[in-house]
């Protein structure tokens, strides 16, 4: 027996379930460890360190983050026409099969960890996961992040999709077509992932989420890179957004119980989380502005990849971004003081679609139709700003559709045809809420006051802003409140807070263009009604 077999002995886990399909000779299989368990044998086995509190730190060497041009898909009879190729790599299925046999021979000898969890809150929809890794961290890490089958699910549990993630095993470009030694291979079709040569843990949430992006529209269930919360009367909202809008600083509202930061679906029964956890970023999280986030840090059990932490004090150090500008946290959602248990709520009531316009021409809130939302929806507009990225000197639009290009293996189109139609049945009022910049562009203008997003938020939340005086924007044709109690009424006219109105028309048509030259992908693809709600040049 082996020291670790000796220790499972001693705390009387039964780690030993059926055998694993494909994998011959495993040392020792772990099945369903506890989070107590998991975070002991990743200590015992040197995959991490204890920090002050108790949280697990990890480093994951020089992926630090998402590979996400080693992600392959399976091209097949069933893919070839549901598959959106354009944004999809394509490999083939002798050369997935030719990696699973590769991965399963390399686990001869292994001591190999097994999760039986699901993906998806809704009982009706959500999808049974096996997920199988050759670290213990990374077995906690998804224990935290889907959601645990209880005791009876368990006795019978039927995996219909199976993630094997071994960061140990390199790909060969020759033998299994990859670009290198990293490898996400996605079988669609057999609703398998095979994970290789990178140890950052997000590759194993962005599985799930992929899968459910392939599966769930089949069953005209919409899913969603969102955070989602809800009220007191009832009142959900989903908050689309990419990076730096502030998607999770405004869902995450103490008086508003959350559903989910980040992966969600829509189904007839309602809005449900993906998952049971939080994947939250750690870099400069500060206890004053994100207190519920930075409390996470010192939770036992929380795994933090690629924190600074002082060896002799055992004290994070979160400023510190020497191991990776991406560091993470990972916990369950019931650390979040006012997080729901269910991961379930009723039908939404409204869409929140953030941008950060660095060009200072969008409004701070606009009203937006179902065909003007799926026109926002597929573009997913923000921008960048001069000095985030090397060679970028001024303000430069990004458009990442259905904010969530990566992970969305069928066309845009079907998930915006989708979404509008969900908004039409349900009556659900949409907005587009820019935290960008007023005033002028980055670098002469200033941010958005937090002070009137949120006042300006919670007024379309409560319905008070649906009965305000509107105008229509003369560029995007959206409708723009006149005026709104507690917020300067000069901010919700972007155009009069410049000090050039001719300095303004430009840069907002120049935005324009943006717009329009990026939906020209889409055209072919979406109604009438969705092309004319393109915005206008003059």
């Amino acid at each position: 027996m082996t020291k670790i077999g000796a220790w499972v002995a001693k705390q009387g886990i039964d780690s030993l379930g059926p055998d694993l399909p494909g994998f011959k000779n495993v040392q020792t299989e772990y099945w369903n460890l506890s989070a107590p368990a998991l975070f002991e044998l990743s200590v015992a086995r040197g995959e991490g360190e204890v920090a002050k509190n108790g949280p697990l730190v990890v480093k994951t060497g020089q992926h630090t983050g998402r590979s996400a041009q080693d992600k392959f898909v399976v091209r097949d009879s069933e893919t070839e026409g549901t598959v959106w190729w354009d944004n999809n790599a394509a490999m083939t299925a002798e050369q997935f099969d030719t990696l699973l046999a590769d991965v399963t021979a390399a686990g001869e000898g292994k001591e190999l960890f097994v999760q039986d969890l699901f993906g998806g809150a809704d009982l009706t929809h959500r999808l049974p996961t096996r997920v199988i890794t050759e670290l213990a961290w990374h077995s906690l890490f998804i224990q935290h992040l889907l959601i645990e089958a209880d005791k009876s699910e368990l006795e019978d549990f039927a995996p219909e999709f199976t993630i094997i993630n071994m960061p140990s095993f390199k790909a060969d470009p020759a033998r299994h077509g990859s670009r290198g030694e990293t490898m996400i291979a996605c079988d669609l079709t057999r609703r398998m992932v095979v994970i290789v040569g990178t140890s950052y843990a997000g590759e194993t949430k962005k599985s799930v989420f992929t899968m459910l992006n392939y599966l769930l529209p089949k069953k005209s269930v919409m899913p969603m890179h969102c955070s989602v919360n809800v009220g007191e009367s009832a009142d959900p909202a989903i908050f689309f957004g990419l990076s730096g809008t502030g998607k999770t600083t405004l869902s995450a509202d103490p008086n508003r119980t959350l559903i989910g930061d980040d992966e969600h679906g829509w189904s007839e029964n309602g809005l449900f989380n993906f998952e049971g956890g939080c994947y939250a970023k750690m870099i400069k999280l500060s206890a004053e502005a994100e207190p519920e986030i930075f409390a996470t840090t010192q939770r036992f059990g929380t795994v933090l990849e690629n924190v600074v932490m002082d060896p002799g004090t055992r004290e994070l150090d979160l400023d510190d971004p020497s191991l990776a500008e991406n560091s993470r946290g990972a916990y369950p959602l019931s650390y979040i003081p006012n997080a729901s248990e269910t991961g379930r709520t009723v039908q939404p009531k409204n869409i929140i679609m953030l941008t950060a316009d660095a060009f200072g021409v969008l409004p701070p809130i606009a009203r937006l139709t179902p065909s003007q939302a799926m026109y926002h929806f597929l573009s997913g507009y923000t921008a960048k700003v001069a000095g985030t990225e090397k060679g970028v000197v001024e303000p430069q639009a990004t458009f990442s559709t259905c904010f969530g290009a990566p992970f969305m293996p069928r066309h845009p189109s079907e998930y915006g045809n989708l979404l509008r139609d969900l908004i039409a049945q349900h009556n659900v009022g949409c907005w587009l809420v820019n935290t960008g910049w007023t005033g002028g562009a980055y670098g002469e203008g200033s941010r958005m006051p937090i002070k009137a997003t949120r006042a300006l938020l919670a007024a379309a939340l409560d319905g008070s802003l649906n009965g305000a005086e509107m105008r229509v924007d003369p560029n995007f044709g959206f409708e723009v409140p006149v005026a709104v109690s507690g917020v300067d009424t000069q901010i919700l006219d972007p155009r009069s807070t410049w000090a050039d109105a001719g300095a303004y028309d430009a840069q907002a048509q120049k935005l324009v263009a943006m717009f329009i030259d990026n939906f020209e992908k889409f055209l072919d693809h979406v109604d009438p009604d969705v092309k004319a709600a393109a915005p206008n040049v003059a």
